[in-house]
């Protein structure tokens, strides 16, 4: 079972949007981005072909998708907190299948400081 983490009182804002709604952003520091590459556990594969015969959630590859999207998401935030930006907007993920059996998650948005 995955503990969602608690944002400290300082954490970076995160949004979809093109802006902060309520806030101008004052500072500009371009793109951030963070990734993460994950593979298939044999065993999850093996099991999630049984589960495709009797249908429902493959649990293991959700809570597998839901840390490699932690994972890049602090990544990026990470970035952005060292061009001392207090927000990221207009954040996007994105996947692409590197190998077989192996997938990259990507987040990415823009920096920016908001008052």
């Amino acid at each position: 079972m995955t503990v969602a983490k608690r944002r400290p009182a300082t954490a970076i804002i995160l949004t979809t949007l093109e802006g902060v709604p309520g806030k101008e952003v004052i500072e500009h520091y371009g793109l951030v981005q963070g990734s993460t590459i994950r593979a298939k556990h044999i065993g999850k594969d093996i099991l999630a072909g049984f589960k495709n015969i009797v249908g429902g959630e493959l649990k293991g590859y959700t809570e597998l998708l839901q840390e490699a999207r932690q994972e890049s998401v602090d990544r990026m935030v990470m970035q952005a907190r060292q061009l001392g930006a207090n927000a990221v907007i207009n954040v996007r993920f994105a996947t692409s299948a590197v190998a077989p059996g192996a997938a990259e998650l990507f987040a990415y948005g823009t920096a920016v400081k908001v008052q």
